[in-house]
């Protein structure tokens, strides 16, 4: 099994924190989604006939693709690739552009997952972050989409920036649950550089980030969401009946996927690879039947590195017979040894044979990753 990830890069407008690639203008949206189409062709051999079950639409903002647009996609998926009868397939959307004419055309297409870009529930926060959608058409959006049969729905919520109090960012969460949602991605606010708010920041326009006041709020998310039966699946992942994305989790397994689009990525197992992030170039380049990428070859130190990064912000941890079977006894020794202060700690337990972050943690996962990675020719 395998995935399909494709890139819209198109918005209304920039929100201030976001360093995704896309662009404000829809001027060339056509020519783009023609070299959108060409490239799922062109790429046809590239997961190797496996079956595709999961589909993303991210971006950028997909949803502001028409009900004809995303048909003319599918088309060309279904026609190229063999894809699950039962395949998960998710469209990012602002809440703005699912109203309930835009809902209904959805259910023309084989999308059956939506990934809702709620980010607070606070008009006042919306408008800091520069986001496209009011407050009022969160809410509108999910109950009309789980009106109209969409069961399968998860949003974004957004923590630890300086507008964001303890009580608001409880009563997000509390909305949030009272929507009965099966699926919630939370994630601390960066300031990521050549984006808006790093430049406020650098002038002084806008206060920094509070790492204190992130761990406090994550605290509380996890408290929060623990009490109402979510399993917290992924650091910034929460599912409730097992709702997971498959499409995600695929990621942090190491399973295959392709990426269709301008800065899409691709990973077949042995290389990843990354479309040219700029629409003129991605495009011209299409129209020429060829494909503006770089590739990087996984030594044997980057392939053990990823693993440990990703299983290790998962609930399921770092399997040690998998670090046996796919990188030798000499770097599970590694491991073992490397690892063995933050169970001191007790950031760390060890269950069954895998090493799992433990709630205190996963307030430090990138930290614990870091210290558990290898250089080349360390064995």
């Amino acid at each position: 099994m395998a995935g399909i990830y494709l890139h819209i890069p198109f918005c209304k407008q920039a929100c201030h924190y976001c360093d995704f690639h896309f662009s404000t203008s829809l001027k060339y949206k056509d020519e783009m989604l023609a070299a959108i189409l060409k490239e799922i062709q062109i790429q046809k051999n590239y997961l190797q006939q496996e079956k595709i079950e999961t589909i993303y639409f991210g971006g950028g903002t997909p949803s502001i693709l028409s009900e004809t647009d995303l048909n003319h996609i599918f088309q060309t998926l279904y026609q190229t690739f063999e894809i699950a009868k039962e395949a998960e397939i998710t469209l990012e959307a602002n809440p703005d552009d699912l109203t309930l004419s835009k809902i209904k055309a959805l259910r023309n297409t084989p999308i059956n997952r939506f990934s809702i870009g709620v980010q607070s529930f606070f008009e006042e926060d919306l408008k800091w972050m520069n986001r496209a959608h009011e407050a009022k058409e969160s809410e509108y959006a999910i109950k009309t989409a789980q009106d109209a049969g969409f069961e399968n729905i998860t949003i974004d919520l957004i923590y630890g920036y300086p507008l964001l109090s303890d009580e608001k960012w409880l009563a997000n969460i509390n909305q949030t649950l009272a929507l009965d949602i099966q699926h919630i991605s939370c994630y601390s606010m960066t300031v990521e550089q050549k984006t808006a708010l790093a430049s406020f920041v650098q002038k002084g326009l806008q206060k920094p980030m509070d790492d204190s006041q992130s761990a406090q709020q994550f605290q509380t998310l996890m408290a929060k969401l623990a009490e109402q039966g979510f399993e917290h699946y992924e650091i910034s992942n929460f599912a409730k009946n097992k709702s997971y994305s498959k499409h995600n989790t695929n990621y942090w397994k190491g399973i295959k996927y392709l990426g269709i689009g301008p800065s899409a990525h691709s990973f077949n197992g042995i290389s990843r690879q990354w479309n040219i992030a700029n629409n003129a170039k991605y495009t011209s380049s299409l129209m020429q039947n060829s494909i503006p990428f770089e590739i990087e070859e996984l030594s044997f130190a980057n392939r053990f590195n990823e693993y440990v990064m990703t299983a290790l912000r998962t609930m399921w941890g770092i399997n040690l017979h998998d670090v046996i079977n796919n990188f030798g006894a000499d770097a599970s020794e590694s491991l073992k040894q490397n690892i063995e202060e933050f169970v001191t700690k007790d950031w760390v337990k060890f269950v069954e044979n895998h090493f799992i972050l433990t709630p205190n943690g996963k307030l430090y996962a990138d930290h614990i990753a870091a210290e558990l990675f290898i250089e080349d020719h360390e064995f």
